[in-house]
């Protein structure tokens, strides 16, 4: 069966669903889906933490929304194939909100024939089916650190082409740290 649209899930207003218990009773939680963001942080981190990429580029969620985890997968496949394949090692990249919000789904039949199968909103509790990150206003996507200007213009434009991923607007603030080498 397909997933269903992140319309049914992104816009709405929530508390977040993550009560996992060692004791069977106070879980409310069965079965938790796995994660399906294979990688956090990508790139030269090493190069980072010395400050050898001081142009740096964060994109931040414009309003409050929910991201699934399969979402900021593509994207971040995405990115991270262009600029291994281009820039190598030349860049430091990270998935920044980490999808902790088990969403659940309650199945409904829809045949002929459904009204004496399902159950309809009797015991309507629902499956877990997937993992969300809940972004608030301002709250960070990505991170993106590199070397040279160039890198920056090329990550902006493949920004551009995966906003039709993500369930909300975003925007993109870029900084360039000056760093202080006399005191090394």
């Amino acid at each position: 069966m397909a997933i269903r649209k992140a319309l049914a899930y992104s816009k709405k207003h929530v508390v977040a669903f993550t009560r996992i218990s060692k004791q069977k009773k106070k879980a409310f939680i069965k079965v938790v889906p796995p994660q399906k963001i294979v990688k956090f942080s990508m790139g030269n981190q090493q190069g980072f933490d010395a400050g050898k990429m001081p142009y740096r580029l964060k994109v931040v969620s414009a309003e409050n929304c929910q991201v699934r985890h399969n979402a900021l997968e593509a994207c971040r496949q995405f990115i991270n194939k262009t600029l291994e394949e281009k820039y190598l090692g030349q860049y430091f990249f990270k998935v920044l909100p980490y999808p902790h919000h088990i969403q659940r789904e309650n199945k409904m039949l829809t045949q002929a024939g459904a009204d004496r199968m399902s159950t309809g909103m009797q015991l309507s509790f629902g499956k877990s089916m997937g993992k969300a990150a809940i972004l608030k206003k301002g709250s960070g996507i990505f991170f993106i650190a590199a070397q040279n200007e160039k890198i920056i213009q090329e990550t902006r434009k493949m920004i551009n082409q995966i906003r039709s991923k993500l369930p909300c607007k975003t925007r993109t603030s870029s900084e360039v740290v000056k760093t202080d080498t006399s005191f090394k």
